[in-house]
């Protein structure tokens, strides 16, 4: 049985096209996604639902609900050398949905904002935002692919791979970025730093995520300080929304 945190929200997340990337495959103007959402794809998600840097999301599980189809479609993205429009070809996933569990912890990289570092209030806030919708957009992977959320309880109702006979492994994948401001581990700390797994889909369509910190390939990027914040920046107590504490 898969634990569930304390903090923890789970949401239903819907639309009719998804692409979830990989960096790698950008390169020549042409972009492919992978058959299941990145955790960073799924972090920026439960980001828009609701977020403070007085918290950090951990993404446990997604569950895709509906069968995995793409469609390619002719683009023409604008050229940024020099203007003009080129024809490119985006492999998207089709009419996507997917139930997603996610539960967040103190950022203990900001000690400047410790007086917000009040698990009950962010969590009651998180619930109601995620009842409105989300504080902002929601998409699936890129801008074009429009989505929305709603509630939900992980693992309730039918999924087009509850019946399924064997474990999916999806092989070598792009897991996500740890930001300086997230960073965990002693040797990530001050870095950007690219994480990479090997995610495996089970039974009724779940993938269980491991941590940024636990994932079995990683590459730093660059050097990156942490971003502190201090009076007239973020006071943590009076932005949109908190006023209304339960």
């Amino acid at each position: 049985m898969m634990k569930k945190h304390r903090n923890t929200i789970e949401y239903t997340v819907a639309g009719y096209y998804a692409l979830f990337s990989d960096p790698v495959t950008r390169v020549g103007g042409e972009k492919s996604s992978y058959h299941i959402p990145t955790y960073e794809a799924l972090k920026g998600i439960t980001e828009s639902i609701y977020w403070k840097p007085t918290i950090m999301w951990i993404i446990d599980a997604v569950r895709i609900m509906n069968p995995i189809i793409t469609e390619t479609k002719g683009i023409r993205p604008i050229k940024y050398n020099n203007g003009g429009n080129d024809l490119s070809y985006y492999t998207y996933l089709k009419d996507v949905k997917y139930q997603v569990r996610a539960h967040f912890e103190q950022n203990k990289n900001h000690p400047e904002l410790a007086k917000d570092w009040n698990e009950n209030k962010h969590h009651n806030i998180a619930k109601r935002m995620l009842e409105r919708g989300g504080r902002r957009d929601i998409f699936l992977g890129t801008r074009e692919c429009q989505a929305y959320v709603e509630p939900c309880v992980f693992g309730e109702g039918d999924s087009y791979y509850d019946d399924m006979d064997e474990d999916v492994s999806y092989g070598f994948m792009y897991h996500g970025i740890t930001y300086a401001d997230e960073a965990i581990l002693q040797d990530e700390k001050n870095k950007m730093t690219v994480n990479f797994w090997y995610p495996v889909m089970k039974k009724g369509g779940i993938v269980e995520f491991k941590r940024p910190e636990e994932c079995d390939k990683k590459r730093t990027i660059r050097e990156m300080s942490v971003h502190k914040f201090g009076d007239g920046k973020f006071s943590g107590l009076k932005e949109f929304g908190d006023e209304e504490m339960v």
